[in-house]
């Protein structure tokens, strides 16, 4: 028994010091973020996490925990990237425009580079009503839906560092642009018609667009919003010819020239 309280011990001591050397390195990570905040450099360089596995790869050799250890910096790499959104983004960043801007998507490829929360506005109302959007809109009318929405939106004040997705109409109430710059910044995503119609033309879940899905119809529609759209955006990204790699990179790149703007004033 002794044996082993003197094993547990040295297990014990060297707790101590990973836990100072991920503090230590969590530190670094931080450094690096400022420093490329400041300096515009790329927040997001993927090639940078492939050089590390592969030198990681080769300081391990024929270490028979390879697997394991790998595994472990997987996790810490991850966090990595938590760390650098809580001290990129503070706040809650909704994504804006219209159906098929591609908000769902960018929200999705968001969450996984800066592992911060992902929220479905629509897909929240969804599952608190039990109904289908196309089955609130018949059974209860757009007003009762657009209600909804607003709820939402105040539910979510209460969250931060959340990439929201929110439907095509949330700004068209000028009510829910305050609820979102409470706490969060607006994105708007936008795309030509014709794009849009190649997003959505075989979605069945679009009430809008029931019996009118059709180029002619979204233009005019999209142009009613525009106005509206653009005034309430903090920032705008076009998504026309875009990957969403290379969206999310604007939209980062975007965000933090905004927020350094607004600390100099």
């Amino acid at each position: 028994m002794d044996k082993i309280n003197a094993i547990r011990e040295k297990i014990g001591a060297c707790d101590d010091i990973i836990i100072e050397q991920l503090a230590i390195r969590m530190g670094h990570i931080q450094e690096i973020i400022a420093y490329k905040k400041a300096t515009g450099i790329p927040i997001l360089q993927p090639e940078q996490e492939k050089k590390q596995t592969a030198a990681l790869e080769a300081k391990l050799g024929d270490n028979e925990f390879e697997e394991e250890i790998l595994d472990i910096f997987k996790y810490i790499v991850k966090n990595s990237r938590r760390i650098q959104a809580k001290s990129l983004f503070d706040y809650n960043i909704f994504l804006i425009g219209f159906m098929g801007a591609g908000k769902s998507t960018v929200a999705g490829e968001l969450k996984a580079k800066l592992e911060m929360d992902r929220v479905e506005m629509d897909q929240m109302i969804v599952e608190k009503q039990g109904m289908s959007i196309s089955e609130i809109f018949d059974e209860y009318g757009e007003a009762y839906f657009r209600n909804l929405e607003s709820n939402t939106l105040i539910e979510l004040q209460k969250r931060k560092q959340t990439i929201v997705s929110c439907g095509g109409g949330v700004v068209m109430r000028e009510e829910n642009q305050d609820h979102m710059k409470k706490n969060g910044r607006i994105v708007l995503l936008t795309a030509k018609p014709e794009t849009i119609y190649e997003r959505v033309k075989d979605s069945t879940d679009r009430p809008i667009l029931n019996g009118n899905m059709n180029v002619e119809f979204i233009s005019e529609l999209m142009e009613k919003r525009r106005a509206r759209y653009e005034e309430v955006a903090d920032v705008t990204v076009a998504t026309d010819g875009k990957n969403v790699t290379q969206i999310c990179e604007e939209i980062i790149s975007k965000l933090i020239k905004l927020d350094n703007t607004s600390e100099e004033e």
